[in-house]
C-alpha cells in the first residue's frame, strides 16, 4: 500500500527502465520546451495544465507579496512565473504554425517559437533584476516584513502548486513515456524546496532575524539568474541551428539498422520550433536499380522517424562514392562490358584488406563470376567473386589478390547455360612497380 502511495506521487520506480533510450538524455530547460513532450497530445495537454496551476500560484503569491513586501516571496513568485511562462513559445508556435508556407516563408513560422523564447529569457532577466534589487535594498535598508503567517502560507502554496505540477507531469510522463515530461516533474519537484525556503525566511524573521527574508530573497534570485543562462544558452543554441550533439550519433545509430547502406558521409539536423528536420548523406552501391537505392532511402527515413520523435522532415541524399581504392598503388578499374553483365571491376580496400570487387549494374540472373589471374611462371590465381551481404549487384573476393598488381587476367561469367570471358589487363601506378624487388 505505501508502494502504490509513493508511486503514485511520483517517488518509486515505475517507469524509470523502458529499455533502450534512442532518444537522449533529456533535462529541463526554462523557455524553451523539449520537443518530444511536443510530440504527443497528452504531453501538449500536462503542459497546458501545468501552466495553469503555476499560473494561479504565482497570483496567490504575488497577492501576499504586496501585503507582506516580503522580498524572499517576491523572488519564489517570479520563479514560478518564469516555471509557468514555458508553456507560452509553445502555445505561439502551435497557432502560427497552421499557417501554410509561402513564398517569402518557405519554411513556415516554426521560428516564431524561439523569438518568444527569446522575449521570455528577457522578461525572467528584468525581473531577476528587480528581484536582486530589492533584496539588497532591503539588506542595506531593513524594513519590517509584516503578515509571517500568510507569507509562511504562500511559501506552502508555492511548494504544493509545485509538487502538483511534480506529480502531475511525472504520471502523465510515465503514461506517454515521455523522459522528457519525467525529467521536468522532477524539476518541479526541486523548484518546490525553493519555495519552501521562503517558509525559513518568515520563521527566521519571526525568531527575531529580519535580514532573514532579504537574504532568502538574494539566494533565489541568484537561483533565477541560472534559469535565465540556462535558458538564454538554450534557445540561442536553436536559433543558430544548434543540436544536441547526441542526435547525430542517433542518425548513424539509425543507419546501421538498415541494409545497403556502406556509410553515410554526412549528417545534419536543425530545429525549426519544436520541430527537427534532418538531412542525411549515404553511400550505396553504385551499380544498384533506382527502384532498390530508393528502397534504401525510404527504410533510413522509417528508421529515422522511429529512432527520432520529434522529427518532422528526414531529407536522405546519396553522395558520390569516394574513391574506395585509397591504397597508394591500386591500379585503374576495369569496366565491364558483356552479354550477361556490365559493371565495375576494381581492387579496392575494405576493412578486411584488400579484395578484387565487381559491382555490377546490370546482371543476368544467376550470374556467377570468377577471376583467373596469369602470373609468372604460367601459374594461374583463381579468385571466385561471392555477393557481398547477401546483393547480388555486388560480388567480392574472399581474399585479396596477390602482388605485384599488374597483370593480365580474364573475367569469367556464367548464368545457366551461358558464359563468356572478358580479357583485362591491371597496370600498378608509374613508379610502383619498382618496389617489388
Amino acid at each position: 500500500m505505501w508502494d502504490r502511495i509513493l508511486d503514485w506521487f511520483g517517488f518509486g520506480t515505475h517507469g524509470h527502465d523502458h529499455g533502450h533510450d534512442h532518444h537522449g538524455p533529456h533535462g529541463h530547460t526554462h523557455g524553451v520546451i523539449d520537443a518530444t513532450i511536443a510530440t504527443t497530445d497528452r504531453g501538449i495537454w500536462a503542459i497546458k495544465w501545468s501552466f495553469l496551476i503555476l499560473a494561479v500560484t504565482a497570483a496567490l503569491q504575488l497577492a501576499v507579496v504586496m501585503a507582506s513586501g516580503s522580498v524572499a516571496l517576491l523572488a519564489d513568485t517570479i520563479h514560478n512565473i518564469a516555471d509557468a511562462t514555458t508553456a507560452i513559445p509553445l502555445w505561439i508556435a502551435f497557432m502560427l504554425a497552421r499557417r501554410k508556407p509561402t513564398k517569402t516563408f518557405t519554411y513556415g513560422l516554426g521560428r516564431v517559437e524561439d523569438l518568444a523564447g527569446i522575449a521570455i529569457v528577457l522578461i525572467i532577466l528584468a525581473s531577476a533584476i528587480v528581484a536582486g534589487y530589492e533584496a539588497i535594498d532591503r539588506l542595506l535598508n531593513p524594513r519590517p516584513v509584516q503578515f509571517l503567517g500568510w507569507l509562511a502560507a504562500a511559501g506552502v502554496i508555492g511548494f504544493l502548486g509545485n509538487e502538483a505540477v511534480a506529480v502531475f507531469r511525472i504520471r502523465v510522463g510515465r503514461r506517454i513515456n515521455s523522459a522528457a515530461l519525467i525529467a521536468d516533474g522532477y524539476h518541479a519537484r526541486t523548484d518546490g524546496l525553493t519555495s519552501l525556503a521562503v517558509v525559513v525566511g518568515a520563521i527566521g524573521v519571526w525568531l527575531g532575524f529580519p535580514l532573514a527574508d532579504p537574504i532568502i530573497g538574494l539566494f533565489i534570485t541568484i537561483a533565477i539568474i541560472g534559469i535565465v543562462w540556462q535558458s538564454a544558452r538554450s534557445v540561442l543554441t536553436r536559433m543558430l541551428d544548434g543540436v544536441e550533439p547526441g542526435l547525430i550519433d542517433e542518425i548513424h545509430h539509425a543507419a546501421e539498422h538498415v541494409a545497403g547502406i556502406e556509410k553515410v558521409v554526412e549528417a545534419k539536423a536543425r530545429w525549426l520550433g519544436h520541430k527537427l528536420h534532418v538531412d542525411a548523406a549515404i553511400v550505396v552501391n553504385d551499380g544498384l536499380l533506382l527502384a532498390a537505392a530508393n528502397n534504401i532511402a525510404g527504410s533510413l527515413k522509417a528508421e529515422l522517424f522511429a529512432h527520432i520523435p520529434a522529427l518532422d522532415v528526414a531529407t536522405v541524399r546519396f553522395a558520390e562514392r569516394q574513391a574506395e581504392s585509397g591504397h597508394h598503388h591500386a591500379p585503374d578499374p576495369f569496366r565491364v562490358s558483356g552479354k550477361l553483365a556490365s559493371g565495375l571491376l576494381e581492387i579496392v580496400d575494405t576493412p578486411q584488406g584488400e579484395r578484387m570487387r565487381l559491382r555490377l549494374s546490370r546482371h543476368a540472373e544467376g550470374l556467377r563470376a570468377n577471376v583467373a589471374i596469369e602470373r609468372p611462371g604460367g601459374t594461374v590465381e583463381r579468385l571466385p567473386l561471392s555477393p557481398v551481404g547477401g546483393d547480388h549487384h555486388y560480388l567480392q573476393s574472399l581474399v585479396a589478390p596477390a602482388e605485384p598488381h599488374e597483370f593480365s587476367a580474364r573475367l569469367h561469367l556464367a548464368a545457366g547455360a551461358d558464359s563468356e570471358d572478358l580479357q583485362f589487363a591491371m597496370t600498378e601506378p608509374e613508379g610502383h612497380h619498382h618496389e617489388h624487388g
